[in-house]
């Protein structure tokens, strides 16, 4: 899985307005983010962050310039998998891209299915020949397809086939490696079959060989694997059919002949099937009202007018960092990236886009599978290109891993690991081994080790033979405090493990990550093994079945030092003893004996006939609402909770709402027993914790259950450590804010004078006064009352850059300070890191001042990060500042109030 991306914000005048390929005059949202990389000649990858009104987005996009007829670039789009369900990097690994070519990039292919014979639904084909049909019957489905020049288009792809029986009889063939057979006709499976065991096709069945009946007709082929090579199993649908095949003897001469055709054009070299239109003629498709059109994970291919350009595009859903786009939207992505047409692909959990690293044999996943882990598919799309010479022409300069922030950072008196992978002129693999220096702020040893000496810019250079691999590198200040990326770790069991990482922070507030070996460990070894991952990170696993502990790290340069507590084995913790049932309120809800003491019964009604017709309605829900949320701990595994069943199969369910709100519903299995059972639902890994319980709720089939107890399987860690860290310097004392030039206040709300006899002005709890500058200070109140995901961060997010654009332009202003209420539950974590990245870079680049300044707080706290002072003023008291713009250190003194 890939780590999280930095962002990389534009701050500069000007720059911040420019539009993107993704940034079009009817986009509403913002782009907060862009990478890219060329991961071969005709092929880059393009990754960026969204920030759209009511969601998040991360969008990767392998574009291909195939070049077309008479092109130079050799790319070229190929069939994917076809050897039953696997993931897309376990089919890449295996993709035989022939003689003198490489794989260089992949997504996952068609809409399978899932819950039967893992089957693409539409039709494949590979070097010109048909691989499967679609699903149902033989007319014309979508697909994407690609020529023998490699440009592509969106067509429609039917089977033409025939089954030739004994005396000549045609019939004609109904399907062909279908992962649904027909309900009439005749259909095929070969050793082309994509799926896993084949489908119960409900009628006879017969092997065919080298053009003959190898066997008598036996019934349905349920569960079978796929017919060798060479072999043709020929099964039949409805009475007709299934009477000619029943009367085949072994020896009987049939051919069976099935080919692909399109509704225009030719047929192409490779393709593979989707679904929805996304674009068509340069316009974007409006789904609205239509299945499928929520906001989901989803995977793209679309072409430019000419078929030369091909964007391949995934993007992330069902997560906090990128909530998914509906079809409409994804259309008007498409549109957006230039697309003349595109088509959807399967997404959700299948989802996956991998692209080349140069130098690298194998792929890496780019995108982040809203399962956790990647689904195995049926099939996808790669990307093959010519392989080059081999011959060594530079140098892919990386640190090693990384788990905290940008890890081209490294905090002085530290290390980091490099990785130096020689690549040939088409970005293809070279050998040799690289001799290491170094320019700037730092050394690197023979082994590839960059030892940071002061703070600064610096440069690593791998070189070979007039070959070389630069990376650039920041050199912070010392770590003067250290940090793991998370408080605790719980394990269920000996033998599992967990990861963790160390950051480190200079005294201006500016992160790195903090490798293994620049750091102490203690904790008991009896109990633990802790190693370095690799990766710059480090993993624990227990050696006991259940303990509690705590882990000391110590940065040796500086003696600074962060704890982590262990913990394993499961105990279950009480979450609702329902004892409360009255309480509880909902459709269908009663109290009930429990299963000691009080319990909640929830009755599902009898489904409603719709108007005007004898048809009913889907089954209603029966549904309980606690009297206040009911917080999970943060660690739990799983949800569980006594069910009283009454045989009906009607299905628990437990309602959770996750960090950002997010709605998340666990179902239990159907009720089918009588009586008292203990079910558990594991908890998934994506949703952002803590978790809340948000209701308890009954479905699927008319019945009454009693529910009783909910609990939650947790590790036993015992509390996080507390970190107390010195007062900020800015902090002062009242002679301290007077000796600064001039001086502003922070104020309870309420009519105040503008100016005050210690003060020029003063802000109060409510920041709704325009921008203004005073003494060099630009001051920018955001309206932090709308959520981030109401509307209110991408309208923050464009008074700031605008704000940041115009104080990097005047040179009377030597500092921005933000002005907030605050407001916890409107802005998110991602929108305040956001915030802190973009006035970091605003300072990086200008060598202006900045600060957050946040009014109306539960306490007064003062720090900074990434070089920018952050002030919290306490509600109900008066905080005095001292500023001087121009200052030669720090430019604000704080008094608390």
């Amino acid at each position: 899985m890939p780590t999280p991306r930095p962002l990389l914000p534009v701050l500069l005048a000007g720059a911040l307005a420019l539009p993107s390929p993704a940034a079009a005059a009817d986009d509403t949202g913002i782009e907060t983010a862009r990478t890219a990389r060329q991961v071969a000649p005709g092929v880059r990858l393009e990754s960026y962050d969204r920030l759209e009104s009511d969601r998040w987005l991360r969008v990767d996009e392998l574009v291909v310039d195939t070049g077309g007829t008479g092109g130079t670039s050799g790319v070229r789009a190929e069939y994917l998998g076809g050897d039953g369900p696997e993931t897309v990097a376990e089919a890449a690994a295996r993709h035989r891209a022939g003689p003198g070519r490489r794989v260089v990039g992949a997504v996952n292919g068609d809409f399978f299915d899932v819950r039967g014979s893992g089957a693409p639904l539409g039709p494949g084909l590979r070097d010109g020949r048909l691989l499967h049909s679609a699903t149902p019957g033989t007319a014309p489905a979508p697909a994407v397809g690609f020529g023998p020049d490699g440009t592509g288009r969106v067509l429609r792809l039917g089977l033409a086939g025939s089954v030739t029986l004994p005396g000549g009889t045609v019939r004609p063939l109904a399907g062909f490696n279908a992962a649904r057979p027909p309900a009439k006709g005749f259909a095929a499976y070969t050793a082309d079959w994509p799926g896993a065991a084949l489908p119960d096709p409900g009628g006879p069945a017969v092997e065919l060989r080298d053009g003959r009946v190898a066997a008598a007709p036996v019934r349905g082929p349920a569960g079978r694997g796929r017919p060798a090579p060479g072999a043709t199993l020929l099964v039949a649908r409805g009475a007709a059919a299934a009477a000619e095949l029943a009367a085949l003897r072994p020896g009987d001469a049939v051919a069976v002949a099935a080919r692909p055709v399109t509704s225009a054009g030719p047929v192409p070299r490779a393709a593979v099937g989707g679904r929805e239109a996304l674009v068509v003629a340069g316009v974007p498709q409006d789904h609205d009202g239509e299945p499928n059109n929520t906001a989901a994970p989803r995977t793209a291919v679309g072409f430019s007018r000419d078929g030369r350009q091909v964007r391949l595009v995934a993007v992330d859903g069902r997560q906090r960092d990128s909530g998914g786009l509906t079809l409409t939207g994804l259309g008007r992505l498409m549109r957006r990236l230039g697309a003349y047409e595109a088509l959807n692909l399967d997404g959700g959990g299948s989802t996956t886009l991998l692209a080349g690293l140069s130098g690298a044999t194998a792929l890496a996943p780019e995108n982040t599978p809203s399962d956790g882990t990647p689904r195995p598919v049926p099939n996808g799309l790669v990307l093959t290109a010519p392989a080059g010479s081999g011959q060594l022409a530079g140098y892919r300069v990386e640190p090693l891993g990384g788990v905290g922030p940008d890890v081209t950072r490294v905090l002085r008196g530290l290390t980091r690991t490099l990785t130096a992978t020689g690549h040939d002129a088409a970005l293809g693999p070279a050998p040799g081994a690289p001799s290491w220096s170094a320019a700037g702020g730092g050394r690197v040893d023979s082994a590839g080790v960059f030892h940071a000496l002061r703070p600064g810019s610096a440069t690593a250079y791998a070189r070979r033979a007039g070959v070389e691999g630069a990376l650039p590198l920041d050199v912070l200040g010392p770590p003067a405090r250290l940090r793991p990326t998370r408080d605790r770790i719980g394990l269920a069991e000996r033998g599992e493990s967990a990861g963790f990482g160390l950051v480190g922070y200079d005294a201006q507030g500016a992160a790195a990550n903090v490798e293994p070996r620049d750091v102490t460990l203690r904790f008991d070894r009896s109990r633990w093994n802790v190693t370095g991952d690799g990766r710059g990170g480090f993993t624990v696993s227990a050696r006991t079945a259940r303990a509690t502990g705590m882990l000391r790290a110590t940065v040796n340069a500086t003696g600074a030092t962060a704890e982590l507590a262990l913990g394993v084995g499961l105990e279950a913790l009480p979450v609702a003893g329902l004892e409360d049932a009255a309480r509880w309120t909902g459709p269908g809800t009663a109290t009930a004996p429990g299963r000691s003491g009080r319990g909640l019964a929830l009755s599902v009604p009898p489904p409603a006939p719709l108007p005007g017709s004898a048809a009913t309605a889907a089954s209603a829900e029966a549904a309980a609402v606690p009297p206040r949320p009911v917080p999970l701990p943060e660690l739990a595994r799983s949800v569980s909770l006594w069910v009283a069943g009454d045989g009906s199969g009607a299905r628990p369910g437990v309602r959770l709402a996750d960090a950002t709100g997010a709605a998340l519903t666990l179902r239990g299995p159907a009720a089918d027993w009588t009586g008292w059972r203990r079910v558990a639902l594991p908890l998934p890994p994506l949703p952002e914790r803590p978790l809340t319980l948000t209701g308890l709720s009954v479905s699927g089939a008319r019945g009454r259950l009693v529910l009783d107890t909910v609990a939650a399987e947790t590790p036993p860690t015992g509390p996080a450590p507390v970190y107390r860290t010195r007062p900020d310097p800015i902090v002062a004392d009242a002679a301290g804010v007077r000796v600064r030039p001039w001086r502003f206040a922070v104020g309870p709300a309420g009519p105040v004078p503008a100016r005050t006899p210690d003060a020029d002005f003063v802000l109060t709890g409510v920041v709704d006064r325009p921008a203004f500058t005073h003494r060099g200070v630009r001051f920018l109140p955001l309206d932090t009352g709308r959520a981030t995901l109401d509307g209110g961060g991408v309208d923050r997010m464009r008074t700031l850059r605008a704000a940041l654009a115009a104080a990097a332009r005047e040179p009377d202003t030597g500092a921005l300070a933000v002005v907030r209420r605050h407001a916890p539950r409107s802005v998110d974590r991602k929108e305040a890191a956001l915030l802190t990245r973009y006035l970091g870079e605003f300072r990086r680049t200008t060598g202006k001042r900045a600060a957050v300044i946040t009014v109306g707080a539960p306490r007064f706290t003062a720090g900074r990060s990434e070089g920018v002072l952050e002030v919290s003023a306490r509600r109900g008291g008066r905080t005095l500042f001292g500023a001087d713009a121009f200052a030669a250190g720090d430019w604000l003194s704080v008094r608390p109030g």
